[in-house]
Protein backbone atom coordinates (compact mmCIF):
# COMPACT_ATOMS: atom_id res chain seq x y z
CA UNK A 1 0.00 0.00 0.00
CA UNK A 2 1.48 3.20 -0.95
CA UNK A 3 1.81 6.23 2.42
CA UNK A 4 -0.77 9.28 1.46
CA UNK A 5 0.46 11.25 3.93
CA UNK A 6 0.45 14.99 2.32
CA UNK A 7 3.11 18.05 3.26
CA UNK A 8 2.35 21.87 3.58
CA UNK A 9 5.31 23.58 3.05
CA UNK A 10 5.07 27.19 3.69
CA UNK A 11 6.04 29.41 1.39
CA UNK A 12 6.85 33.32 2.29
CA UNK A 13 4.22 34.91 4.26
CA UNK A 14 3.71 38.61 3.30
CA UNK A 15 3.46 40.46 6.10
CA UNK A 16 0.60 42.19 4.59
CA UNK A 17 -1.24 38.71 3.46
CA UNK A 18 -4.79 37.73 4.11
CA UNK A 19 -5.01 36.24 7.40
CA UNK A 20 -8.24 34.47 6.46
CA UNK A 21 -5.95 33.06 3.21
CA UNK A 22 -3.21 31.68 5.48
CA UNK A 23 -5.29 30.21 8.16
CA UNK A 24 -7.44 28.50 5.39
CA UNK A 25 -4.52 26.60 3.50
CA UNK A 26 -2.90 29.51 1.29
CA UNK A 27 0.87 30.13 1.15
CA UNK A 28 1.71 26.43 1.13
CA UNK A 29 3.08 23.84 -1.33
CA UNK A 30 1.31 20.66 -1.33
CA UNK A 31 2.98 17.29 -1.62
CA UNK A 32 1.75 13.67 -0.98
CA UNK A 33 4.33 11.29 0.03
CA UNK A 34 3.43 8.56 -2.63
CA UNK A 35 5.32 11.51 -5.25
CA UNK A 36 1.97 13.81 -6.05
CA UNK A 37 2.46 17.47 -6.40
CA UNK A 38 -0.96 19.28 -5.42
CA UNK A 39 -1.77 22.34 -6.59
CA UNK A 40 -3.33 23.92 -3.87
CA UNK A 41 -5.38 22.89 -0.67
CA UNK A 42 -8.21 22.11 -2.61
CA UNK A 43 -6.45 19.72 -4.16
CA UNK A 44 -4.91 18.33 -1.43
CA UNK A 45 -8.51 17.47 -0.06
CA UNK A 46 -9.79 16.10 -2.59
CA UNK A 47 -6.64 13.12 -2.56
CA UNK A 48 -6.67 13.07 0.74
CA UNK A 49 -10.43 12.07 0.64
CA UNK A 50 -9.81 9.69 -2.06
CA UNK A 51 -7.10 8.26 -0.16
CA UNK A 52 -8.78 7.76 3.27
CA UNK A 53 -6.99 10.28 4.60
CA UNK A 54 -8.34 13.44 7.28
CA UNK A 55 -9.21 16.38 5.10
CA UNK A 56 -7.88 18.82 7.86
CA UNK A 57 -4.54 17.64 8.72
CA UNK A 58 -3.94 15.59 5.84
CA UNK A 59 -3.34 12.54 7.48
CA UNK A 60 -0.10 13.92 9.17
CA UNK A 61 -2.18 14.37 12.33
CA UNK A 62 -1.17 17.78 13.26
CA UNK A 63 -2.95 20.97 11.73
CA UNK A 64 -0.48 23.97 10.61
CA UNK A 65 -2.96 26.96 11.79
CA UNK A 66 0.01 29.36 11.25
CA UNK A 67 4.12 29.46 10.40
CA UNK A 68 5.17 28.48 14.08
CA UNK A 69 2.18 27.39 15.28
CA UNK A 70 0.58 23.68 15.36
CA UNK A 71 -1.57 21.99 17.19
CA UNK A 72 -2.93 18.08 17.18
CA UNK A 73 -5.63 17.71 14.73
CA UNK A 74 -9.23 18.71 16.41
CA UNK A 75 -11.32 16.50 13.29
CA UNK A 76 -9.35 13.40 13.45
CA UNK A 77 -8.49 13.60 17.05
CA UNK A 78 -4.73 13.14 15.63
CA UNK A 79 -5.17 9.59 13.80
CA UNK A 80 -4.95 11.33 9.95
CA UNK A 81 -7.75 8.81 8.81
CA UNK A 82 -10.79 10.08 7.24
CA UNK A 83 -13.18 7.21 9.53
CA UNK A 84 -11.95 9.01 12.33
CA UNK A 85 -12.93 12.14 10.97
CA UNK A 86 -16.71 11.46 9.29
CA UNK A 87 -17.04 9.56 13.03
CA UNK A 88 -16.10 13.39 14.92
CA UNK A 89 -18.23 15.27 12.29
CA UNK A 90 -21.55 13.32 12.98
CA UNK A 91 -20.62 13.70 17.12
CA UNK A 92 -20.72 17.91 15.89
CA UNK A 93 -23.74 17.26 14.21
CA UNK A 94 -25.23 15.40 17.21
CA UNK A 95 -23.82 18.20 19.57
CA UNK A 96 -25.55 20.95 17.82
CA UNK A 97 -28.58 19.29 18.51
CA UNK A 98 -28.62 18.09 21.69
CA UNK A 99 -26.98 21.16 23.44
CA UNK A 100 -28.71 24.23 22.16
CA UNK A 101 -28.36 28.03 22.53
CA UNK A 102 -32.12 27.97 25.09
CA UNK A 103 -29.89 25.35 27.21
CA UNK A 104 -26.60 27.15 27.51
CA UNK A 105 -28.58 30.68 27.82
CA UNK A 106 -30.54 28.95 30.88
CA UNK A 107 -27.28 27.71 32.50
CA UNK A 108 -25.59 30.94 32.36
CA UNK A 109 -28.33 32.90 33.43
CA UNK A 110 -27.60 32.34 37.40
CA UNK A 111 -23.84 33.69 36.85
CA UNK A 112 -23.61 37.54 37.70
CA UNK A 113 -19.59 38.00 37.21
CA UNK A 114 -17.47 36.14 34.49
CA UNK A 115 -17.25 32.88 33.90
CA UNK A 116 -14.76 30.64 32.18
CA UNK A 117 -15.98 28.25 29.11
CA UNK A 118 -14.82 25.16 30.37
CA UNK A 119 -17.04 26.02 33.64
CA UNK A 120 -20.04 26.04 31.14
CA UNK A 121 -18.84 23.31 29.33
CA UNK A 122 -18.67 20.98 32.26
CA UNK A 123 -21.58 22.13 33.79
CA UNK A 124 -23.62 21.55 30.22
CA UNK A 125 -21.96 17.78 30.81
CA UNK A 126 -23.01 17.32 34.27
CA UNK A 127 -26.82 18.40 33.34
CA UNK A 128 -26.69 16.09 30.30
CA UNK A 129 -24.76 13.27 31.83
CA UNK A 130 -22.73 12.94 29.07
CA UNK A 131 -19.55 11.00 30.23
CA UNK A 132 -16.06 13.14 29.05
CA UNK A 133 -15.17 12.40 25.40
CA UNK A 134 -18.74 11.46 23.80
CA UNK A 135 -19.98 14.14 22.62
CA UNK A 136 -17.66 17.55 21.23
CA UNK A 137 -18.83 19.50 24.43
CA UNK A 138 -16.32 21.85 24.71
CA UNK A 139 -16.45 23.11 21.12
CA UNK A 140 -20.18 23.38 20.95
CA UNK A 141 -20.35 25.36 23.91
CA UNK A 142 -17.48 27.77 22.68
CA UNK A 143 -19.58 28.31 19.51
CA UNK A 144 -23.08 28.66 21.62
CA UNK A 145 -21.17 31.71 23.80
CA UNK A 146 -19.20 33.33 20.70
CA UNK A 147 -23.14 33.04 19.08
CA UNK A 148 -24.58 34.62 22.00
CA UNK A 149 -21.32 37.70 22.10
CA UNK A 150 -22.41 38.57 18.68
CA UNK A 151 -26.15 38.88 19.44
CA UNK A 152 -25.28 40.93 22.02
CA UNK A 153 -26.06 38.84 24.80
CA UNK A 154 -22.42 38.36 25.98
CA UNK A 155 -19.15 40.62 25.93
CA UNK A 156 -15.82 38.53 25.76
CA UNK A 157 -13.62 39.80 29.12
CA UNK A 158 -10.28 37.54 28.59
CA UNK A 159 -7.04 39.02 26.59
CA UNK A 160 -5.97 36.23 23.94
CA UNK A 161 -3.62 33.42 25.02
CA UNK A 162 -1.48 34.20 22.08
CA UNK A 163 -0.86 36.08 19.30
CA UNK A 164 -0.50 33.96 16.26
CA UNK A 165 -0.61 36.56 13.70
CA UNK A 166 -0.36 39.64 15.18
CA UNK A 167 -3.77 40.51 16.69
CA UNK A 168 -6.05 39.53 13.68
CA UNK A 169 -5.12 35.98 14.72
CA UNK A 170 -5.45 34.99 18.10
CA UNK A 171 -5.81 32.04 20.48
CA UNK A 172 -7.82 31.68 23.42
CA UNK A 173 -7.26 28.27 25.97
CA UNK A 174 -9.90 28.88 27.99
CA UNK A 175 -11.43 32.27 27.61
CA UNK A 176 -13.97 34.17 29.98
CA UNK A 177 -17.53 35.97 29.07
CA UNK A 178 -20.07 37.53 31.22
CA UNK A 179 -23.60 39.19 30.56
CA UNK A 180 -24.22 42.84 28.71
CA UNK A 181 -25.64 44.37 31.78
CA UNK A 182 -27.96 46.75 30.41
Amino acid sequence: MRQHTITALWEEVPDDADDLVVVRGGFRIYRCLCGIRLADRAAAELHASETGRCTTCLGGTVEDIVPGFSQPCTACAGTGRRGVQLTWQLAHLEAQTVITDELVRGLIAPFTGPFRLSQVADLVRDTLGLPPGRLPVGPRVRDVLRGLEAAGELVLVSAPNELLRGTTVVLYRDPHWEHVTR
